[in-house]
């Protein structure tokens, strides 16, 4: 059997993500762990928590692979008191690396917002705000159906799988091109009106973003909803160069922090 190291698994998400086009702000890359660590099997998630080190304890996985970093930002303590201290804890302690696929994963069109224009059917899908050579957050694309406001609430719904959403009100107009970006969206809404869009979806909008023009209209689906489907981009990734070693998606995938009653 080939042996691996984690520098080779990275090679491989960053060739479909490459860390140069992540936000200034964001931690992605190898978080925990040495490039030259040996893998033998990796177990990939939406959050890095102290439930998915244990599991990747218990399956035998020596590299975890998640979107969302462990650490975002410098650590004042690490303690056991804290899920991410925990976290880190556990995975230094079993010698488990670390490695995460952020807003690099959100900047590719084939990344998180394009996996949400592909569940909606989208058509003509392009980058919403574009950096050059095809990356930037966010994507819009057309409808193949022009639909109204209430159309457009049941298929986003079905589509995602989801019991409820928030929305601004709904739009009077046919809505016949849609707007997304994966997780916190609200800074890209001036760019969806701009697009030419009626309706734009993401995760975590503020009260007062509810507040639309006519004809526009915003869907919060939630910031986990709106990510999830990269852990089977990355998954499919990872499974295709990899067939030798053991790549396995978390059994305890719903890693969402928000209840809803």
């Amino acid at each position: 059997m080939e042996k691996y190291k984690v520098r080779d698994v990275a090679e491989v998400i960053e060739s479909f993500a490459p860390l140069s086009i992540q936000e200034k702000w964001d931690n992605s890359g190898l978080c925990i762990g040495s490039p030259d660590a040996p893998v033998t099997s990796v177990l990939l998630g939406l959050d890095c928590t102290p439930q998915l080190v244990d599991e990747a304890v218990a399956c035998g996985a020596d590299m975890i692979v998640t979107h969302h970093p462990l650490i975002f930002s410098g650590l004042r303590k690490i303690s056991p008191e804290e899920p991410v201290g925990l976290a880190v804890m556990k995975a230094v302690s079993a010698g488990i690396s670390v490695y995460a696929a952020h807003t690099s994963a959100d900047k590719v069109i084939a990344g998180v917002s394009g996996a949400m224009a592909g569940k909606l059917g989208l058509e003509n899908v392009e980058v919403l705000d574009a950096e050059g050579d095809g990356i930037g957050l966010g994507v819009v694309g057309d409808f193949p159906v022009p639909l109204t406001a209430q159309e457009a609430i049941a298929l986003v719904k079905e589509r995602f799988g989801l019991k409820s959403l928030r929305t601004s009100r709904p739009a009077e107009c046919l809505i016949t091109r849609a707007a997304m970006c994966g997780g916190s969206g609200s800074s890209l809404i001036d760019k969806a009106m701009e697009s030419g869009a009626q309706l734009y979806l993401c995760g975590d909008v503020s009260y007062h973003h509810f507040f639309t023009r006519p004809g526009f209209m915003i869907m919060d689906i939630g910031h986990y909803e709106s990510e999830i489907q990269i852990v089977d981009i990355l998954f499919s990734l990872l499974k295709k160069n990899f067939p030798t070693f053991a790549v396995r998606i978390t059994e305890n995938i719903y890693s969402n922090p928000i209840y809803y009653f």
